[in-house]
């Protein structure tokens, strides 16, 4: 067998190279490199495409034998195929994710067909890729490969839409919801960012009775993780874990306050409405209690307070039971026999309401949870202590001080007293789950309650 030995082959004359004649086999040794530098056509096709790594960003006309990745960011682009030629192969892919938003029109050329009809293509998929093979006159290109399952990298964050969303100690979101909505998850995240949540769920407080006991404050849970930055509680009352999430919306409930005591007959307040993220459930502040007849102040997150006999103690609280407790009981009701009859303040997220005392003081309502930089209210991410979830206060008859028929600090109102200035019970506060305090007409209506959801997304 002979032998050749040289640097470059060139054609004597034309610009036409043959190699070897029909039927003949050639040979590359293990090992070789073959490098193109020109166009190839007919060799080394085998159903494959050579991909053009620069996205294409507006309109363009294929060129057969290539793969482009197609970017619609900005808007749709119109994609113009070659001359229809039997074996001719393009391919194209979603760059950006973005086909589903802005389409790309694949155009056939002239009279060309695709799928059997002279008709424009229309890519709408996120993450489509395709491959068109131009096969005959009768059907024109084909579509040989349709990929709708793109696999992309996901951030290690947590990525979230709903409620009302601000961002604190730089790299946390934090989403407040005071009415009903969705908290979304569109992306998980991972254990090496961030794959759970941060809460506060505070549900709505319980309405006062008429003359008698405060409303018992919404039930407070909450969860904030101590070693985040400025997130840790100011209250015992911090839950045990994070909440894992995963991809897909989770309902949000937010409890609106119990009515207070109808009137004009005695008659005891209605407990509020839970509130209630994913598993987390935080029950509705119950009402507090006229006692005049068997009606029984109502349990609840934080129990409402007592009224006289025969019902004179205080509701209970955190019912049905959680740990950490999400509630205190409500305070009891005084009935000395022809001296005074006066009621108890509504429990509290931490302290539990108190007692009515003789002559005619209602008892305070117990003290709701503070918590620092959770920024439920404006986003802060260290400040001032926020309250949640206080018990409305008892009534009182004038001249008694001020000291008695307070709310409790967490948003509960004060029940009927005029040594403080309000011949009236009065409302809790709008979202904090703060109870109504108690009076003669009306009492107060209780707060409604509030969630709030923290994660690190960056």
């Amino acid at each position: 067998m002979s032998k050749i030995e040289v640097n470059a082959i060139e054609p004597q004359c034309g610009t036409t190279l043959t190699v070897g004649a029909s039927g003949d086999t050639i040979t590359f040794p293990t090992g070789t490199t073959i490098v193109n530098n020109g166009t190839q056509t007919g060799f080394g096709r085998t159903g494959t495409v050579d991909w053009d790594t620069t996205p294409k960003t507006a309109t363009f006309s294929a060129v057969s034998g290539n793969g482009y990745f197609v970017n619609t960011t900005a808007g749709v682009i119109t994609v113009n195929l070659p001359a229809g030629v039997a074996g001719a192969i393009v391919s194209f892919a979603d760059y950006a994710g973005t086909w589903q938003t802005y389409n790309v029109t694949v155009a056939p050329n002239g009279t060309d067909k695709i799928g059997s009809l002279n008709q424009n293509a229309i890519l709408n998929v996120e993450g489509q890729s395709v491959t068109f093979v131009f096969v005959d006159s009768t059907q024109g290109w084909i579509n040989t490969m349709d990929s709708t399952s793109n696999v992309r990298g996901l951030p290690p964050f947590i990525a979230a839409t709903g409620g009302t969303i601000t961002t604190v100690c730089t790299d946390y979101k934090v989403h407040t919801f005071t009415g009903p909505g969705t908290f979304c998850v569109s992306n998980a995240g991972s254990p090496t960012g961030s794959n759970t949540v941060e809460y506060l769920v505070v549900a709505g407080g319980g309405g006062g009775a008429l003359n008698h006991g405060g409303g018992g404050g919404g039930g407070f849970r909450f969860r904030a993780a101590p070693t985040n930055p400025q997130s840790g509680p100011g209250s015992p009352l911090n839950g045990p874990a994070n909440l894992p999430v995963t991809v897909q919306g989770y309902p949000i409930d937010v409890g609106g306050g119990g009515p207070a005591a109808p009137g004009p007959s005695p008659s005891s307040g209605q407990r509020g409405s839970n509130s209630i993220f994913s598993s987390i459930i935080s029950t509705g502040g119950g009402g507090g209690s006229n006692g005049a007849t068997v009606e029984a102040p109502s349990p609840g997150g934080s129990g409402g307070g007592g009224g006289n006999a025969p019902s004179s103690s205080g509701g209970l609280g955190n019912t049905p039971p959680t740990s950490p407790a999400q509630g205190q009981p409500g305070g009891s009701a005084i009935n000395v026999p022809g001296v005074c009859n006066t009621g108890g303040g509504g429990g509290g997220a931490i302290v539990a309401g108190g007692a009515g005392t003789s002559p005619y003081r209602g008892g305070p309502g117990g003290a709701g949870a503070g918590i620092t930089g959770f920024g439920a209210s404006n986003g802060e991410c260290s400040g001032s202590v926020q309250y949640f979830a206080g018990g409305g206060g008892g009534a009182s008859e004038p001249g008694r001080g001020p000291s008695y028929s307070v709310g409790g600090l967490g948003g509960g109102g004060n029940g009927k007293n005029a040594d403080l200035g309000n011949p009236t019970g009065q409302p809790g506060d709008a979202n904090t789950g703060g109870a109504g305090g108690a009076s003669g007409t009306p009492a107060g209506n209780g707060g409604s309650g509030i969630v709030v959801i923290r994660y690190k997304f960056q």
